[in-house]
C-alpha cells in the first residue's frame, strides 16, 4: 500500500546552527494511528511543522497523498488538519463561527450540516453559541480539533492533544480519535503521556536528537522489547538464591519471601518450564505466582538510554 505520508532524507538546520532533523525517513500508513514519541527537543514539533507547511524544510522530500508539499502545496495542505499544542484561536468569536471560518481558509463553501456533525461528534453542539473565551481548557482543545476537521481532512495531526486535560476528558477524547480512525482519517499523534500512545496507537515511532531510531507496530514492539517478570511468592523465605537455580535470571525480594524471574518472549516457554522443574528439584514450595510485562514507558526509556 502506498503510504499517505512519505518523508525521505529530511533535514532541518535553524539559523542558530541547531540541527533539528538529521536525514529523517518515515512512512505513515493510511488509516492508522501513529504515535511519535521523543523527549523535548527531539524534533517532533519541527517534523510536524514541516509536513504541515509551517516550518520551511531543509534537504529531502515529503509527499502527502502523493502531492509534493513544496511543488503542490495547496493540494497537500488541503488533506491535513492540524491541532497545535498551543491553545490559540479567536477567543471572542462563538464556537460555531470559529469552526465555520476554517472551511473558508481552504476555499470551501459554507456547510452548516458538516459543522453541526463535527460539533456534535466532539460534544460541542450545546456550546455552539458560546464565545470560546468562556470555555474550559478541555473544551477549548475540542474546539481546536473541530476547526482542524471542518474542511474534511484525510490526515489529522495532534500535537500533545490532551496536555492539561483531566483524565476523564482525556479518555473521552481518545474514544473520539478512535472513531475518526474508524472513519478513515489517518492520525499522527505526539504525546508526553506514554499511556496515551500505549492505549491508542497502532504503530509507534521514536525520535531522538533529530533521528528516527525506531518504528514498529505497537504489539510487535511490546513483544520484542517488553521485558516480562514473574514474581514467585515462596512458602518459606530464602537467604540466598540456591545454587541449582543460578542459571536462571532470579533475584530475591521482599526479605527473601519472593523470587523475581525476568524473561522475554523468545525464552518464555522453555525458560519457565525449566525454572519450575528446577524449583521442584530444589524442594522450593510456592504460595502464589504473579506476572507483569514492562510498559511502553519502560521500553521507551530503555531505548533512549541505549542511544545516549
Amino acid at each position: 500500500m502506498v503510504p499517505i505520508i512519505s518523508i525521505k532524507n529530511l533535514t532541518k538546520t535553524y539559523a542558530s546552527g541547531f540541527q533539528a532533523l538529521k536525514g529523517v525517513n518515515l512512512d505513515i500508513r493510511q488509516g492508522e494511528i501513529f504515535a511519535l514519541l521523543g523527549p523535548n527537543g527531539a524534533g517532533k514539533t519541527t517534523l510536524i511543522g514541516i509536513v504541515c507547511g509551517i516550518v520551511r524544510p531543509g534537504e529531502g522530500s515529503i509527499t502527502v497523498g502523493g502531492h509534493d508539499i513544496i511543488r503542490d502545496y495547496r493540494a497537500a495542505r488541503s488533506l491535513i488538519g492540524l491541532v497545535p499544542q498551543e491553545l490559540f484561536t479567536s477567543y471572542f468569536e462563538t464556537v460555531s463561527a470559529n469552526v465555520a471560518m476554517s472551511r473558508g481558509l481552504f476555499g470551501l463553501a459554507p456547510d452548516p450540516a458538516r459543522i453541526e456533525k463535527v460539533l456534535k461528534d466532539l460534544s460541542l453542539w450545546d456550546k455552539k453559541d458560546s464565545p470560546v473565551m468562556t470555555l474550559s481548557g478541555g473544551m477549548k482543545r475540542r474546539v481546536l480539533i473541530a476547526k482542524a476537521l471542518a474542511h474534511e481532512p484525510k490526515i489529522l495531526f495532534l500535537d500533545e492533544p490532551t496536555a492539561g486535560v483531566d483524565v476523564e476528558l482525556r479518555r473521552d477524547m481518545w474514544s473520539q480519535v478512535r472513531r475518526l480512525r474508524d472513519e478513515g482519517v489517518t492520525i499522527i499523534l505526539t504525546t508526553h503521556y506514554i499511556e496515551e500512545a500505549e492505549e491508542m496507537a497502532d504503530r509507534i515511532g521514536i525520535i531522538s536528537k533529530g533521528e528516527i531510531i525506531l518504528t514498529e507496530d505497537k504489539a510487535e514492539l511490546m513483544r520484542k522489547l517488553g521485558r516480562k517478570e514473574m514474581t514467585l511468592h515462596l512458602k518459606d523465605a530464602l537467604a540466598t538464591v540456591p545454587a541449582p537455580l543460578a542459571g536462571h535470571r532470579l533475584a530475591l525480594a521482599n526479605g527473601g519471601r519472593e523470587l523475581v524471574f525476568t524473561y522475554d518472549s523468545a525464552t518464555e516457554r522453555d525458560g519457565i518450564a525449566a525454572l519450575f522443574g528446577d524449583l521442584a528439584a530444589a524442594g522450593i514450595l510456592l504460595k502464589d505466582v504473579h506476572t507483569r510485562q514492562s510498559s511502553l514507558e519502560e521500553i521507551f526509556v530503555g531505548l533512549l538510554k541505549e542511544r545516549s
